[in-house]
């Protein structure tokens, strides 16, 4: 596999890596649903998954592949929760020692299920501090790998398992939506769709504030942005990821965008209606497919709810500003 690659059998691979080790998570539907997005909507549930969130699958995948030097040498992430998780679990599940930079400021309860898994985590500050340069200085003095969120073929391969398993259950998709933060889960869904079901189109979704690969999209290169300021923490990203940039320009469809407002009245719906805890960056594809965003006007949307962790605290005051 090209390092900077990945393709539909590297998504076959890692499902098989995957295969009783992560969940595969159900797809619901609802008609209150359908009626709001005037489409029938299959959702995957991917808040449902190992660690609440899809990062499992892509974490799992690369640390499975490293050799047993690697292994010895242990890992490095950095990650403002889900990704912290998925690694610290599969390191965890592998004994691999691994070691994780969050932000100080991350969820309580992300940095708390990151270090019960059995990581050491490094927090810093996110205003004056660098996550990736104290990563980096941390794999120099230890000889660690660095595992990084989505730029990396194993990672994206992973999370494109979750688009595989959503076109082996639902038949004759016309849209699949995807959260989009760095890009891993687009890349990865993206390459497994134009494989299973060509002519399914699939989009990314995020944020108004967090725009950075809308704005890309709209150039055709990758584009920086200051700091996001959106409730969806989880894709708080100022450019799109080097490795799924290119997969996702050739294989998506392109970006919509949601308001803060939206996300709050999706996640709300989805406790009322469909009865499951979605976190904000996990709701951006609910959002898009209620406010009937996608150009195409499809019949049959897929879309991909990446997580649900979120403290409780904050997923009461979110819901309740989406009423």
């Amino acid at each position: 596999m090209h390092v900077q690659s990945v393709d539909a059998s590297d998504i076959r691979s890692a499902a098989d890596r995957l295969k009783g080790v992560a969940h595969r998570t159900p797809v619901l539907t609802s008609t209150a649903l359908d009626h709001v997005a005037g489409a029938s909507v299959f959702v995957k549930c991917e808040n449902f998954q190992r660690v609440g969130a899809f990062k499992f699958r892509g974490a799992y995948n690369a640390l499975s592949k490293l050799d047993q030097d690697e292994r010895r040498r242990g890992v490095v992430a950095f990650s403002s929760g889900n990704h912290a998780q998925g690694v610290a679990l599969a390191a965890h599940l592998l004994k691999i020692d691994a070691t994780i930079v969050m932000p100080a400021d991350a969820s309580r309860m992300k940095l708390e299920a990151t270090a019960g898994y059995g990581a050491k985590v490094v927090t810093y500050d996110q205003r004056t501090e660098d996550r990736e340069a104290i990563a980096r200085r941390l794999v120099d003095e230890s000889g660690a790998t660095l595992i990084p969120p989505y730029d990396h073929p194993d990672i994206i391969a992973g999370q494109g398992t979750a688009g595989l398993e959503l076109c082996e259950d639902v038949v004759d998709l016309d849209v699949i939506l995807v959260p989009l933060g760095g890009g891993g889960l687009l890349a990865g869904t993206a390459t497994a769709v134009k494989d299973m079901q060509p002519k399914c189109e699939v989009y990314g979704v995020e944020p108004e504030a967090a725009n950075d690969w809308y704005l890309s999209w709209e150039l055709g290169e990758r584009v920086a942005i200051a700091a996001p300021d959106t409730i969806a923490e989880g894709v708080r990203t100022t450019e799109p990821g080097k490795v799924p940039w290119p997969i996702v320009r050739a294989r998506a469809a392109g970006v919509l965008l949601v308001s803060d407002d939206e996300i709050c009245a999706a996640m709300r719906f989805a406790a009322q209606r469909l009865k499951i805890v979605v976190e904000p960056a996990g709701a951006t594809v609910l959002a898009a497919a209620m406010s009937r965003r996608i150009p195409s006007k499809p019949k049959r949307i897929g879309v991909i709810v990446s997580g649900g962790n979120v403290d409780p605290e904050t997923f009461a005051a979110l819901c309740a500003r989406g009423a």
